[in-house]
């Protein structure tokens, strides 16, 4: 199998060229290599140990849950389990936002998704984008504007609100193919679009938005 970093690093050498179509990317995804280096990087998280709406956890983790995962894969079977939706008290007092807490199985398969799709798409985001960004973040943000800004007088502070619940799907996927060539990999994107969420022992449709609490939500968001 081929090192994950070698591959990520094909992807990324191939990303400046907008013109370029990336095709059979689904079959990274049968190698493992990929989930352990997404176990790696996910595992020191005390939130796996939470259980999702199937009751799983990391705990168990082992090579023949990354074959069970892959193997499924290979004929399209895999299916994304409904996140569990509970509530959490917001920073400011504010009343309470969602939380979503996907299954251990989706977070280790959405972070290799996560790795390809920031292979494709960092190098075309904006420099001055600082929101869910490898090596990026509010500090990122208020050195540039130390570093750049002249003369600034006002800053305006704006939010979309329920952004993440209201990206619509079709849509998305259309953007996502304008770069890749690989039906394969859309609709598995679109499956955990559609995975829906479990709230008060209910299954509710997910008819628009990204994942809860999902890996791949933001940099889905941003693109």
């Amino acid at each position: 199998m081929r090192n994950p970093q070698v591959v990520l690093d094909n992807l990324t050498n191939k990303s400046n060229d907008e013109t370029y179509k990336y095709q059979r990317v689904y079959r990274n995804l049968y190698n493992p290599e990929f989930y352990l280096m997404a176990y790696e990087d996910i595992y020191p998280n005390p939130g796996n140990m939470t259980k999702g709406s199937d009751n799983k956890t990391i705990d168990g983790m082992s090579m023949k849950r990354i074959t069970n995962i892959i193997d499924s894969l290979r004929d399209e079977k895999y299916q994304p389990t409904p996140v569990r939706r509970t509530y959490i008290g917001k920073k400011r007092g504010n009343g309470k936002r969602p939380l979503g807490i996907p299954s251990f199985d989706d977070k280790l398969l959405q972070t290799v998704v996560k790795y390809i799709l920031e292979s494709i798409y960092e190098s075309s985001f904006s420099n001055r984008s600082h929101g869910y960004r490898p090596n990026k973040s509010c500090h990122t943000a208020i050195k540039q504007i130390a570093d750049t800004f002249n003369g600034i007088k006002w800053f305006i502070e704006g939010d979309i609100k329920g952004f993440f619940d209201n990206i619509d799907h079709s849509i998305l996927i259309d953007l996502l193919r304008k770069r890749i060539k690989d039906e394969k990999f859309l609709r598995l994107i679109r499956k955990f679009l559609k995975a829906g969420y479990v709230e008060d022992w209910k299954y509710r449709n997910s008819y628009s938005g990204v994942p809860q609490g999902g890996i791949i939500s933001p940099i889905l968001s941003n693109i």
